[in-house]
Order: structure tokens, then C-alpha cells, then sequence
């Protein structure tokens, strides 16, 4: 099962490096999941993932609390951040956000989540470093996917006891939830 999910994955990047074309995922602004949410747990987009940009600067302008991830060991903390691109470094591709990771994950109810591709079950394929599908468990929080469009998939993606299913999925111009 793993060499089929890494097939999948590969295609999936050669896919969206040929397709990809910016977008803004506002879409996800009107989830009453997203707007009742005091935290929200997002990252920084980079190269051809779905821009979190826009999004991350309307959960600021709106008041909520930003949390970023940050890998430690084998898991993802969630820091605190204030849209300040000082507090933020570069590890690999990867900006993450400086300063003292919270401890009381519950402030979190509401999570953007990056995926290659999700299926119609709301599992992700993500980039193959298991740190959300780690993750995740420890988050009592709605969950949200971004792909473009294409990168839903009709066909069941492989997946481990362990992966955590997405709530819901958007992309630039329509957001789906799954009846789980």
C-alpha cells in the first residue's frame, strides 16, 4: 500500500506543478465552522500549494487567534502568530513560525490543512512526512482540506488506521463536506 500512496503522490506534484494557477481560498471565510472559530490552526503556504495568504490575513483582520505549525521531532507544535513575517523562519521550504508553542491545543477548533489530493471520504494525501496525519489526533477541531480543482478524487485514496478523515474541503471556488 505504501509504494501505490507514494505513485499517487508523485503524480499528484507533476500534476499541480503543470495545472497550477494562484488562487485565493476566500471560499472557506463563510464556513460557519470558520466563523465562529476563536482559533485557527493554518500554515504558510509555499511553491504550488493552494495560497493560504489571503486567508491567514482575513482570520487576523477578523480577530480570531493564528496558529502556525512548527515540526518538533515527529510532530507538529502550533505557535501563536500575529501575521508578523519577522517572527517567522525558514527550515527547508518550510517557514515556520518563532516564539513558544501553546500547550492548551483546545483553543484550536477550527484547522487548514494541506493536501495533494482528497478523496470523497475526506482522506488527504499530504506530502509524505506524516506530521498532520501525527498531528491531528491531538485536535479536537473542525477540519479543512484546500486542493484545486481536479485534486478531489473520486477514488479511494490508500489510507492507514491512524489517518484522521478531513471534515470538509475546499477549493477556490467551492467548499464540500464529507458524511462521515
Amino acid at each position: 500500500m505504501g509504494v501505490d500512496k507514494e505513485q499517487i503522490r508523485e503524480r499528484a506534484r507533476r500534476d499541480r506543478t503543470q495545472k497550477f494557477i494562484p488562487s485565493n481560498f476566500n471560499v472557506i471565510l463563510k464556513a460557519p465552522e470558520i466563523q465562529s472559530a476563536t482559533g485557527i490552526a493554518s500554515y504558510i503556504s509555499y511553491e504550488t500549494e493552494p495560497s493560504t495568504e489571503e486567508i491567514n490575513q482575513a482570520f487576523l483582520r477578523s480577530g480570531k487567534k493564528l496558529y502556525l505549525p512548527r515540526i518538533n521531532g515527529d510532530l507538529l507544535e502550533w505557535v501563536d502568530w500575529n501575521g508578523e513575517q519577522s517572527s517567522l523562519r525558514a527550515k527547508k521550504k518550510i517557514l515556520e513560525p518563532t516564539g513558544t508553542a501553546i500547550t492548551d491545543l483546545s483553543v484550536i477548533t477550527a484547522i487548514v490543512v494541506p493536501a495533494l489530493r482528497v478523496d470523497q471520504s475526506g482522506y488527504r494525501l499530504g506530502q509524505g512526512g506524516g506530521y498532520y496525519d501525527r498531528s491531528l489526533p491531538a485536535l479536537n477541531a473542525w477540519k479543512i482540506g484546500l486542493v484545486y480543482p481536479g485534486e478531489l478524487s473520486s477514488e479511494e485514496l490508500p489510507h492507514e488506521p491512524h489517518d484522521v478523515a478531513l471534515d470538509a474541503a475546499a477549493t477556490p471556488s467551492v467548499l464540500i463536506r464529507f458524511n462521515r
